[in-house]
């Protein structure tokens, strides 16, 4: 086979690729010599896309054009010059200059030295296979198309991007209307229209704007949308008519703009012209109504009313309208009288922060506990209003203003009497003798001698007044928060620990069931004391595993005595006093009830804090929950900030979600009035020994809660400012904790103390948002370190009482806690048996279901947990 043979050979095995080379250096020379054609090209199709030409004379449409037009043609010259079509051999050069050793051009050489020699030519020949092969495996070369080099500035650029924002704000319908403004281009307003024109629904609507280039036939938009039309070309060729809103003067004017207000026709005559047949959608007023559920109260006075709203667009606003239904009021006692005007009550209805408010269901929530009208028949109107302004009312909705219940017999007395002054002031001398006849023989009635010598004081000031003058509006003001005031401390008197708050819910209970109570109230009641209960007997386990007091040995007597009780007997018993209740059985339930109460009064138990000084670790638990609880209360007024920045409409402090500073109380306060962070401790000496220091400051809270009117932010900050102060106070009183859960403890105090510092930097530059957040980083910081400290302080109680439980477990001695269990022999209480087995499993299901129940009700807790809880909820 000759050299010619095999180069042809090869050749045409690589066409394809020779083929792609080649067709790349043609495109790869067009570009880089008319670059500039194309680039004047797409400047010249971008202004035309955006319509520019239509918002300038045609003077100057016509010496842009030109300019252009000279461009492109010098740039077609230069293009034209510069381009030279490459030929087959420069695409065979740059195939071979690709591939190594060259073997094409290998393949054009011919033998010079040792021709006609066998073994020369046989090495020549397999040199020339092996170029040959090499030469087949060639690949098409890509085209270098960059420009770069020749485009310093960019040029070709700025014309693509002109290109692109046409492409997306512009129409290619604007290009045919550049015809109109040559000779005789009136004729050419047949080839395309020569107007544009679109529909802007309302704003608060969301819904896009039609354009009417792209749409026929039949048009839908919703009422009140605006029509805009640009007519362009000679005045006159072109006209509007429409019979969809106002009229104009001149239907052929340029430009022209109305407001859709009825169904018709929208037509624009004369050559290019279009017609649509104009629909228009109404906006329909919002619904409100009042949920199927009944309004009713929590345990706190909270009123809460569920109440569904929809709207087409969404509802903005609204309110609800409390007034007194007086037809439906008992005139009886000091209710007799004719009731003095008062201004009905007005409460900013709820919405969704975020999300959609077209149909949405919300719970009206507000503690008018102290209102004249607590607890007696109101009317209720729910009012709705939508963006256009329209508004929608449900229909009145009858029920009792749900408020505070007080069970005591004293405490309900004095405000019924104080309800009857608000009534009408001229109850007060009836008032006097109501009290005095209350007050003639205190002994067995007052708890407190507070209590009764603040209501003599009372009663002699109110004597003094109405027996010379009727009261002034100060007066009744001042008259009706001391009576307020008074009934709260015989009511709740001084629960100063679990065991107390326990036997004032078993009392509770037992008067309401005596007074023929209501289903609902009797079950919150019973719920109450199930909490109560339930706290109780964990504080008598954690105190008891903590001070070591089990250990005790107990007198043969005393064990006759005492009962001990489990947990499960206890829910037992008063899982039988509900369903004696619900059954109507309330003789056996009151029987029932009474046995608990006695069994609780004969539970014996050691506790060693009567007469003993808390220790180091109790108190840093105690200051630490008591920071958590301060920082709580700080999160939440910062939260109700964040809402009133969304809404500014509401009054402050009356939001829905208004609950005071420190979380559990204060709805209805303006902010700024709650608890200092440090204050509640400091008012807490009662259960404080004698040389303790408390935590935080109550001069320096006082100091803060007296300047709090000025810029809210700034006294928000300066709390957190406060809060953080005392918490780096007590880690540096924090005792040793040893082991891993000491460190990780006051790791976690590390961790709330920078996010307090954060919290207070975003407070002080009115980043509510961000301060929230460091806040929830901080809270949490604080439950994991009080948790962890918990765990240090009982694994050291566990190491120190390791010895003496082994002996104690060694000598036979079968002694058991008060929930039941058995101490062990490594000095921990219970055992490692099964305790859910059997029925007990039903019950516990039902414990938890319970608790869920009760904490989703907490308002003192975060809202994303009561979220949580209430999905956890769903799934039972």
């Amino acid at each position: 086979m000759t050299d010619r043979t095999v180069l042809s050979e090869t050749l045409t095995r690589i066409a394809r690729p020779l083929r792609l080379t080649h067709a790349g250096m043609v495109a790869e020379r067009l570009a880089r010599a008319f670059w500039p054609l194309w680039s004047v090209v797409i400047l010249a199709l971008a202004l035309l896309m955006l319509g520019l030409h239509d918002t300038v004379a045609v003077e100057a449409v016509w010496a842009v054009g030109g300019v252009l037009l000279l461009l492109a043609a010098g740039a077609a010259v230069y293009g034209g010059m510069r381009f030279r079509w490459p030929s087959r051999a420069e695409a065979e050069s740059r195939l071979d200059a690709t591939l190594t050793g060259r073997p094409l051009q290998t393949l054009r050489d011919a033998q010079s030295i040792g021709a006609g020699d066998f073994g020369s030519e046989g090495l020549w020949r397999a040199h020339q296979a092996r170029m040959a092969a090499r030469a087949r495996q060639a690949k098409r070369v890509q085209p270098d198309l960059r420009v770069s080099g020749r485009d310093v500035f960019g040029l070709r650029f700025i014309a693509l991007t002109l290109l692109m924002v046409a492409m997306l704000f512009g129409s290619f319908w604007r290009v045919g209307s550049v015809a109109g403004m040559a000779p005789g281009g009136g004729a050419a307003l047949a080839a395309g229209p020569a107007w544009e024109g679109w529909i802007e629904p309302p704003y608060y609507t969301g819904l896009p704007v039609l354009y009417l280039a792209d749409l026929k036939g039949t048009i839908r938009a919703p009422r009140g949308s605006k029509a805009t039309l640009r007519l362009y070309g000679k005045v006159g060729s072109l006209s509007v008519d429409q019979t969809v809103g106002a009229s104009g003067d001149d239907p052929a004017a340029p430009a022209q703009s109305f407001a859709l207000e009825q169904d018709g026709v929208l037509a624009i005559t004369g050559p290019g012209g279009k017609s649509w047949d104009v629909r228009l959608s109404a906006d329909l007023a919002p619904v409100v109504s009042v949920a199927a559920e009944a309004a009713e109260s929590s345990l706190r006075g909270e009123f809460t009313l569920p109440f569904e709203a929809r709207d087409d667009y969404g509802v903005e606003s609204g309110e609800a309208v409390i007034a007194l239904d007086l037809p439906a009021v008992d005139r009886r006692y000091g209710l007799t009288m004719e009731p003095e005007p008062r201004d009905v009550i007005r409460l900013p209805m709820p919405l969704p922060i975020s999300g959609d408010r077209t149909a949405f269901k919300q719970d009206l929530i507000e503690n008018l506990s102290e209102h004249p009208w607590a607890n007696l028949p109101v009317t209720v109107t729910l009012t709705a209003e939508d963006a256009a302004g329209q508004t929608g009312q449900a229909e009145p909705f009858s029920t009792l203003l749900s408020a505070r219940r007080f069970f005591d017999p004293l405490a309900a007395a004095l405000i019924e009497q104080r309800r009857d002054l608000l009534w009408n002031r001229d109850n007060a001398r009836r008032i006097v003798q109501v009290m005095k006849a209350i007050s003639w023989e205190p002994e067995g009635l007052f708890r407190s001698d507070t209590a009764y010598l603040r209501m003599r004081v009372l009663l002699r000031r109110m004597d003094t007044i109405t027996q010379y003058a009727a009261l002034n509006d100060d007066q009744v003001t001042e008259i009706s928060d001391a009576l307020w005031e008074l009934a709260l401390l015989i009511e709740d008197g001084d629960l100063n620990d679990a065991r107390e708050r326990m036997a004032r819910a078993q009392e509770r209970l037992s008067e309401a069931m005596k007074n023929g109570a209501s289903n609902e109230e009797i079950a919150r009641l019973m719920q109450e004391l199930r909490d109560a209960t339930q706290d109780y007997m964990r504080q008598l386990s954690r105190e008891a595993a903590e001070e070591g007091q089990m250990g005790e040995e107990l007198s043969a007597e005393q064990m006759e005595n005492a009962m001990r009780l489990s947990q499960d007997d206890l829910q037992a018993m008063m899982d039988r006093i509900q369903e004696l209740m619900e059954q109507g059985r309330m003789a056996e339930a009151q029987q029932a009830l009474e046995e608990l109460q006695q069994m609780m009064e004969n539970m014996r138990v050691t506790q060693g804090q009567g007469g003993q000084q808390q220790s180091p670790g109790q108190q840093a638990m105690e200051g630490l929950s008591e920071t958590l609880r301060d920082q709580q209360g700080l999160s939440d007024q910062a939260f109700r900030d964040l809402q009133e920045q969304f809404n500014p409409n509401a009054n402050r402090g009356e939001s829905g979600e208004n609950e005071g500073s420190n979380g559990n109380q204060g709805r209805g306060q303006q902010h700024g009035q709650g608890q200092q962070p440090g204050q509640q401790q400091g008012q807490q000496g009662q259960g404080q020994q004698p040389g303790t220091q408390q935590p935080g400051g109550q001069g320096q809270a006082q100091n803060q809660q007296n300047g709090q009117g000025g810029d809210q932010a700034g006294s928000l900050a300066d709390r957190q400012q406060a809060l953080r102060d005392e918490l780096n106070r007590q880690r540096g009183n924090l005792p040793g904790l040893s082991g891993q859960a000491g460190e990780a403890a006051r790791d976690a105090l590390d961790r709330a103390e920078k996010a307090m510092r954060g919290a207070e930097e975003a407070l002080r530059g009115d980043d509510l948002a961000e301060a929230i957040d460091r806040q929830s980083e901080a809270m949490e910081a604080l439950r994991e370190g009080i948790r962890n400290m918990g765990e240090a302080m009982a694994e050291e109680q566990r190491q120190r009482a390791g010895q003496q439980g082994q002996a104690e477990g060694n000598s036979g001695n079968s002694r058991n806690d008060p929930l039941g269990r058995t101490a062990g022999t490594n000095g921990e209480m219970g055992n490692e048996r099964e305790m859910l087995n059997g029925l007990n499993d039903h019950r516990r299901a039902m414990e938890l279901e319970q608790e869920l129940r009760r904490r989703s009700g907490e308002g003192d807790r975060p809202r994303a947990e009561r979220d949580y809880l209430r999905r956890l909820l769903e799934r039972f």
